[in-house]
């Protein structure tokens, strides 16, 4: 696969989990909002919460995951050393989202949406870190990598001088300047 592809297909991970972390942070408070809406119990409930530790606590790994891959994927589209270690880092931030679908027993011979969509994520992400393994053995092309073949020792063999003949100059051409146009409006053009 070419690097690019893999690069982006990595991005494509890292704004899945930035768009899973922004909802694991607004989600718990979107819900808390619900309940109060329906228990008709607003200003009891906004008294009681603790605004900066609902957005912390629930979408931390979710956006570490998210910077992981992001580096990742910088990593490998620049031919940058450190590509499968960032990618590894976001494999285990992003692993608690396993937990967020329960997989029942035998859930492989009828698999549920969720549970089709996680284990269809986790085995790209496995199949994603084979390919940037791969491209770590891929070596990385050279601009100024040029052999030059061995030269055998010969005799010297005495040439007699070249003499370049002269070259006249060449002719200068000169072109007419070109007639510069006016501008005709659009009710003229039509008429001619």
């Amino acid at each position: 696969m070419p690097r690019k592809l893999i690069a982006s297909l990595i991005a494509c991970y890292a704004i899945a989990f930035a768009f899973g972390a922004l909802t694991a942070v607004r989600w718990p408070s979107i819900m808390m909002v619900m309940s109060w809406l329906m228990k008709d119990d607003l200003a009891a409930g906004i008294a009681n919460v603790n605004w900066r530790q609902l957005g912390i606590s629930h979408g931390g790994p979710y956006l570490i995951s998210a910077f992981c891959f992001y580096a990742s994927s910088a990593m490998v589209a620049g031919r940058r050393p450190g590509a499968i270690a960032w990618y590894l880092c976001g494999l285990a931030a992003g692993f608690p989202c396993y937990y967020l679908v329960s997989f029942e027993p035998g859930w492989w011979e009828d698999p549920s949406i969720a549970e089709g969509l996680v284990a269809g994520l986790g085995a790209g992400g496995v199949l994603l870190l084979v390919a940037v393994w791969e491209l770590r053995r891929r070596p990385t092309p050279s601009i100024a990598r040029v052999e030059t073949p061995a030269v055998e020792a010969a005799q010297p063999i005495a040439a007699a001088p070249v003499i370049a003949p002269e070259v006249a100059p060449a002719a200068i051409v000169v072109r007419p300047p070109k007639p510069k146009q006016t501008f005709v409006p659009a009710a003229v053009a039509r008429q001619r």
